[in-house]
């Protein structure tokens, strides 16, 4: 990755204005450009143990804040925040990184190609380290202080109890707002989750939820993907009406928990709507 020398801009009030955050960094190096960092940024982070629910919100998250005219802004680690910066990608929207280290000792070194990806596609890739330094397991808390300075809202999808999503959180809050995306009670990657609503971040449905907390419009509705499988199945057995979970089971043959699942996915999508305890309603 060619790396320029010093980068201009030698603080992060000279890139985003004055964000009323302590930064003592020498400055930042950078590849790519700046350009998105002038439109609404939302840092998306979570696990790198990410599963395919967590990647698959966060795709939907990104592609939703970048057809609203957001830039998605985050660590370039392995789960949540390469899925969204992927998505942010195809959605045709630049997407910022933020590494831990130098950018010639790049890490993680399996998203490198997606790193001169975001490049090419308009975004770019900050490090608050210079080029030849390694990095190093405390450059990763700093690293998630820059994702939160550059940002104007951060939401956390799939973090456990335990995760650098919670200290890009921490960073945030309550400097700007912090959002979480929910899940099932029990699940291990989403107790971190769950932890930031209970104090008091805001709950994350869709990017709907996001925008309208950044006070931008939430009108623009982006089509639903065709699906396949089990999801696809049950979308087209609600057709454009409402629906018990006991019919949807016997018209679609899918066992009730299977369809309680994705019923769940395609509600945090904004797809379906839960109507009462066990109706639901296809909205788009």
């Amino acid at each position: 990755m060619d790396v320029p020398e010093y980068t201009t801009h030698a603080s992060l009030e000279n890139l985003r204005g004055e964000r009323d955050f302590v930064w003592a960094g020498e400055g930042l190096w950078y590849c790519g450009s700046l350009e998105g960092l002038r439109r609404p940024c939302v840092a998306i982070v979570g696990t790198r143990a990410a599963t395919p629910y967590g990647k698959r919100l966060a795709s939907c998250f990104a592609r939703d804040l970048a057809a609203a005219g957001c830039c998605v802004v985050s660590g370039l680690a392995l789960g949540i925040d390469a899925a969204a910066h992927a998505a942010t990608i195809d959605a045709g929207a630049p997407t910022v990184g933020v590494l831990g280290g130098g950018h010639r000792h790049f890490f993680p070194r399996r998203n490198r190609e997606l790193a001169e990806r975001m490049v090419a596609c308009g975004g770019a890739v900050l490090s608050s380290f210079p080029p030849d330094q390694p990095a190093q397991p405390w450059h990763f808390l700093a690293r998630n202080a820059i994702v939160a300075a550059l940002s104007d809202a951060v939401v956390v999808i799939e973090a456990p109890a335990r995760s650098g999503a919670l200290n890009t959180a921490g960073w945030a809050a309550p400097r700007i707002p912090v959002l979480a995306v929910p899940a099932d009670v029990d699940r291990s990657h989403a107790a971190g989750c769950h932890a930031l609503i209970r104090d008091g971040a805001i709950l994350a449905r869709t990017a709907a939820d996001v925008l309208e907390v950044l006070r931008l419009p939430t009108a623009v509705q982006v089509p639903v993907a065709p699906r396949e499988g089990r999801g696809g199945a049950l979308l087209v057995a609600l057709g454009a009406g409402e629906s018990s979970l006991d019919d949807l089971v016997e018209t679609t043959g899918i066992p009730a928990a299977q369809a309680l699942a994705e019923l769940a996915i395609l509600e945090l999508e904004g797809a379906v709507e839960r109507r009462g305890a066990s109706r639901f309603a296809r909205l788009l």
